[in-house]
């Protein structure tokens, strides 16, 4: 078993409760509160520049050109339809300037800042996958529904297919295939520093989809 299949085994019963939660089952029916679709996007918003700026540690961090390549072109990618989505979505919701730069963080979004930013500060490209994988796979699987349609409202279904589709799955697959390429060899004090910020990033998935309806 790879470690990343490991750990997905280890965090299955919180993984599969983000997969199926209330949010994600009322986004695919296009049926979510707007007051709570704002939430969510508010602070999910937030997350924006500590990621950029996890992703970019990634293209540091990386030990060989071809990976470094991989993680600049998605950069690129999030920086433009993810970032325009939110710009859209926000006018659309009506948000007003101050909620979308400078609004007060729920707990799961702190913490997950807090995650990423210390995964970036370490340098270490292990470190950096283990919080880019999670943040990724997860929202890859729910987003992943083979029989189920896409519902009409525009924002909802457009956040769906922003997570899925063949582009999407290859980058979902690179970033497994690197995180178990450069865990091979780590020292057991690493391997369960690892092993920790990805237990923690899936607890902070799940608090998040929470916290969108508090």
């Amino acid at each position: 078993m790879t470690f990343s299949a490991e750990l997905r085994e280890l965090t299955g019963p919180t993984w599969d409760a983000a997969v199926g939660h209330r949010f994600v089952d009322e986004l695919w029916r296009g049926q979510l509160d707007p007051a709570v679709l704002t939430t969510y996007l508010v602070q999910d918003h937030q997350f924006f520049d500590s990621f950029l700026a996890l992703m970019g540690a990634a293209v540091a961090a990386a030990d060989r050109l071809e990976p470094r390549v991989v993680h600049a072109r998605q950069l690129g990618l999030v920086a433009g339809p993810e970032n325009d989505f939110f710009a859209r979505a926000l006018d659309a919701l009506d948000v007003p300037l101050p909620e979308r730069t400078d609004p007060v963080l729920l707990p799961p979004t702190a913490g997950f800042v807090e995650l990423m930013d210390t995964a970036r500060r370490s340098a270490d490209y292990a470190s950096c996958l283990a919080v880019l994988l999670v943040a990724e796979w997860l929202y890859l699987d729910w987003a992943t529904r083979p029989d189920a349609t896409a519902p009409d409202e525009p924002l909802q279904r457009e956040w769906i297919e922003l997570h899925r589709g063949s582009a999407f799955e290859t980058w979902v697959t690179f970033l497994r295939t690197e995180f178990d390429r450069v865990v091979v060899g780590l020292e057991p004090a690493d391997l369960e520093r690892v092993r920790d910020m990805f237990v923690r990033a899936v607890d902070l998935e799940l608090a998040f989809f929470d916290a969108a309806y508090s």
